[in-house]
């Protein structure tokens, strides 16, 4: 499937890479891409003529931006993180901590330890030096405000509850129970690993996290070159509209599988399948369907051809403007389409193209900035929508270089078709595919729900399934940007092996870091013997730039101690590569070296 895929776009782009090179990775990835990623990316690749190579144990490079005090915070927050105790008591042991010590002493003594090693500062201006730093070291930024509110279990439930229920849906019938709102799940903070939360108050707090998005865009502007800013939709709206878009999205896409498998594609890959339109017509019109299907596609290209393919398929929904006309799934019996939960309210209506517009803003602020904007994944049952609107962000704004990223979750079974359907649809619009690959934050939610409600697990049963599957999906993006030159992909991976993969596919491949088409991100705080060695070889690398008050920070901190446990645990080699260095500079005199930059 590679192999055919490959042909067609080295067809259409022209491109002037050696067909064979690309093939020949192709052909070797199809036998033995799969078995390196679940051996740990082991497998063997042909050396290129200019390769590069980075290596990961050299300390010296790895930590010269650190001073030895640094060095030591991070041996001791990593131990520390190491114990169940200590997380699981975490706010307690904060608390007791504020009581003995004071407000400002506790947050003096957060800055010296936790806050110091997983935070940048408290607000745009404080964050500057290291950014700085960072960046003479070579290393960007991906800012991040991570104040989030600090509210009750309870509190958190009854905010979901009452932002995920509209007028329309009270009185829906069939509504998919994955897409509807539950009350046990209403904290979308439990199980979640490394990722802010927002709930829904009303459109004048929306408005004020557009307000804080627009000071990160413009800090991000102000502090380096080339910079990123990181935002979640659940901050712009109310997530209702989210649930129902995502519940449409969905629905339709399933219409086309089921249409599909009626012409005998069923599991075929996503890009792969396509409709006879006489044979449509045919099906549904036994169904007792009356609409005129041709009709559906009149003036697309697609019809010459007689057959229409998802990218073809989705196209109905296209209109940005009319919202509430977006909302539709097609109606066999009928043959036409109809509203899936009936009309919304009028202030239902402007709630949705308060969120459109407010996206909208930020994408301007960004291209005035020089900003990227990197749009967070969240859960399942928002994301479709998320990235539906963040594809339509990227049609606008993409058109000459990458200013929109979209993320994706590689733990998700469905990650390669939205991929591959993401890249074919900006080669055929001509604009920039821009993306984020990460292997997921919500496994845990994500899985207890779907247990607990009764629908599919969305998520790869294992971790070496997950590896395969980001190894898959970046393997098809390095393609497309080897082939047609207009894709852009950050590796956002704490995985070394990942990372080596990475560098071997671009060597394969003939991609220099200078093209900066392919980034490279990780935590602030962590994984430095990866980010900094990637800095100094010529890699664009960021680190994700966590900021803001000490006490308005602390939930988000306290969430990431406990749900990073395992990962700090495992960071073994992290602890021996610090020792290493502080062992170094004790032995050659170098205890007190402070990086010069």
């Amino acid at each position: 499937m590679f192999h055919v895929r490959t042909v067609s776009s080295l067809a259409r782009a022209g491109a002037d890479i050696p067909l064979h090179r690309v093939l020949s990775c192709r052909r070797a990835r199809s036998t033995s891409a799969s078995t390196s990623a679940r051996n740990g990316g082991s497998g063997t690749a042909s050396t290129a003529v200019n390769e590069i190579s980075v290596d990961f144990e050299q300390t010296q490079e790895a930590y010269k931006s650190k001073d030895s005090l640094e060095l030591l915070r991070s041996l001791v927050v990593f131990k520390l993180c190491s114990y169940d105790f200590l997380v699981d008591k975490n706010k307690e042991i904060m608390d007791l901590g504020r009581k003995v010590l004071g407000r400002r002493g506790f947050d003096q003594f957060m800055k010296m330890t936790f806050y110091g090693q997983f935070v940048a500062g408290e607000d745009h201006r404080a964050i500057k030096p290291l950014i700085q730093k960072n960046q003479a070291f070579g290393v960007g930024s991906v800012l991040d405000y991570s104040v989030e509110e600090d509210i009750s279990q309870e509190e958190a439930e009854q905010k979901e509850m009452d932002s995920c229920v509209s007028a329309a849906e009270k009185q829906s019938i069939g509504k998919q129970r994955k897409y509807k709102a539950h009350k046990q799940f209403g904290d979308r903070r439990g199980g979640v690993t490394a990722a802010r939360t927002y709930f829904y108050a009303d459109e004048a707090k929306c408005d004020q996290h557009m307000e804080t998005f627009i000071k990160c865009i413009k800090a991000s502007g102000g502090s380096s070159m080339d910079g990123f800013s990181a935002i979640k939709m659940t901050a712009l709206g109310r997530p209702q509209f989210l649930l129902q878009f995502s519940e449409v999205l969905v629905k339709w896409r399933r219409f086309f599988n089921f249409l599909a498998a009626q012409q005998g594609q069923d599991g075929m890959e996503a890009l792969e399948q396509r409709l006879e339109l006489k044979q449509l017509q045919e099906f549904l019109t036994k169904l007792g369907a009356k609409g005129d299907f041709y009709g559906w596609f009149s003036g697309r290209k697609a019809e010459s051809s007689g057959t229409i393919d998802m990218l073809d398929w989705n196209s109905l929904i296209d209109d940005r403007t009319k919202i509430s006309d977006l909302l539709v799934v097609p109606n066999v019996e009928l043959g036409e389409l109809e509203p899936l939960l009936g009309t919304f309210t009028s202030e239902e209506e402007k709630q949705m193209k308060r969120m459109l517009q407010r996206m909208d803003v930020l994408a301007k602020y960004a291209v005035e900035n020089g900003v990227r904007l990197m749009v967070d994944a969240e859960q399942t049952y928002f994301q479709p929508a998320i990235s539906r609107l963040t594809l339509e962000m990227q049609r606008l704004y993409n058109k000459e270089k990458p200013v929109i990223f979209n993320t994706f979750q590689c733990y998700l079974k469905e990650a390669y078709d939205n991929v591959t359907m993401d890249v074919e649809l900006s080669r055929r619009e001509g604009w920039c595919f821009a993306a984020k690959l990460v292997r997921g934050a919500y496994m845990y939610q994500e899985r207890e729900r779907a247990k607990e409600i009764g629908y599919e697990d969305p998520i790869n049963p294992d971790y070496e399934s997950t590896n395969w599957m980001y190894h898959r999906c970046l393997d098809y993006v390095l393609d497309e940007i080897a082939l047609n030159g207009n894709a852009n992909v950050m590796v956002a991976s704490h995985n070394e092996d990942t990372v080596k993969h990475t560098l071997r596919r671009m060597n394969e491949l003939g991609l220099l870091p200078t093209e900066n088409k392919v980034y490279f991100g990780q935590l602030l705080g962590m994984c430095d013997q990866i980010s900094f060695p990637l800095g100094q070889a010529g890699f664009p690398v960021y680190k994700y730039v966590p900021y803001g008050p000490v006490n308005e920070v602390m939930p988000y901190l306290s969430r990431r101690a406990q749900e990073n446990r395992g990962f700090m645990k495992g960071a073994q080699k992290e602890r021996e590569l610090l020792w290493k260095e502080l062992k170094r500079r004790v032995a050659s005199g170098d205890l007190l070296y402070r990086p010069a930059y």
